[in-house]
């Protein structure tokens, strides 16, 4: 019998619902907030009155894209965390109250491990075979993961400080680029010379990383040349930002590479919101073809905050029979 498994995202500042049917999915629609852009960054208040009023509509479009009813409904999959309190409240509340009143079960997800099962929602053909190495790089969270199986992540390395994204944000916050950073600086170092600027590259033993040394000295750059050259950053902004994507590109891919040393596996995937970046992208194909690494990498789609990762991983706990009860909290901090 089919299972079909409507799932909620609302951990940072998009809402988003998806519908997934026996591993299949059938939608997955996000809502977005631009009112943050004015303030450089997400304001935790205004994301969750956004959510309250984007939850309804947002599920009611998703369901109707599936071609599903909410009497079709197996269970209903939620983000428990991380994320901001405020936005995983409505996200949960409307999840329990769903299941509660349609009497079905209702599944917990990690939102990071949400982020690995993103490398699923192709189709088997196009997913990785177990075991992988998936390498996560979001706003808030850099870690390498090897998966054995659907539901089993051991984390070998994480940041011990800001994580890619934040070093992507806030460095471009400095030459006054929009919120979000990363894509903008993506867009920007298309046109640059990656090799015209040299920063800090982090020394941190094993397989965590570090982004706060190179985010300090990018600062500590731009002050110096700024005070000789007020317009140094207009005029060398192609180059600046093709610099500093070079750099955490390049430590990024340092511990990938000791981590396919150590354990093994020549089976490479990214994950998370930065592995849209497209150096990252392309260095890792390029060294893939070099080295001989089957590598994986989601669609952009899948990349950002969505539901459809969030379903898949209740498809996958569902299957397993990992419901939670009504009485679960959301959590501002979870570790895989």
């Amino acid at each position: 019998m089919a299972v079909t498994i409507l799932g909620i995202e609302s951990s940072c500042d998009d809402t988003s619902a998806a519908v997934v049917r026996d591993g299949l999915l059938l939608s997955n629609v996000m809502a977005g907030q631009e009112v943050h852009r004015r303030y450089g960054g997400v304001v935790p208040e205004l994301a969750s009155r956004a959510h309250q009023q984007h939850i309804v509509p947002v599920v009611d479009t998703a369901l109707r894209e599936a071609g599903v009813t909410v009497e079709e409904l197996d269970a209903v999959a939620f983000t428990q965390g991380p994320g901001l309190l405020g936005s995983l409240l409505v996200g949960a509340s409307f999840a329990k109250g769903l299941a509660l009143a349609r009497g079905i079960p209702l599944v917990a997800v990690n939102h990071l491990m949400g982020h690995v099962h993103a490398l699923f929602l192709e189709g088997p053909e196009k997913s990785p075979s177990f075991p992988f190495l998936c390498l996560l790089v979001s706003g808030g969270h850099t870690q390498l993961m090897r998966v054995t199986a659907p539901l089993e992540m051991e984390t070998l390395g994480k940041t011990i400080d800001d994580a890619a994204g934040e070093a992507f944000d806030k460095c471009a916050k400095m030459m006054d680029l929009p919120y979000p950073g990363g894509p903008v600086i993506d867009r920007l170092a298309a046109e640059g010379d990656a090799g015209r600027f040299r920063f800090a590259m982090p020394r941190v033993q094993g397989l965590d990383f570090s982004f706060s040394g190179l985010k300090t000295s990018f600062l500590y750059f731009l002050r110096d040349e700024l005070k000789k050259d007020p317009l140094f950053v207009r005029n060398h902004l192609n180059d600046l930002a093709a610099s500093l994507q070079a750099t955490i590109v390049r430590i990024l891919m340092e511990k990938l590479h000791e981590a396919v040393r150590r354990t093994g596996i020549r089976r490479v995937a990214i994950a998370g919101g930065v592995s849209a970046n497209s150096a990252l992208k392309e260095t890792l194909i390029r060294t893939g073809e070099e080295e001989g690494w089957e590598v994986f990498v989601p669609r952009p789609r899948y990349t950002t905050d969505n539901a459809a990762m969030i379903t898949m991983t209740g498809y996958f706990k569902y299957r397993k029979g990992l419901f939670a009860p009504q009485e679960i909290t959301p959590r501002a901090r979870m570790m895989l």
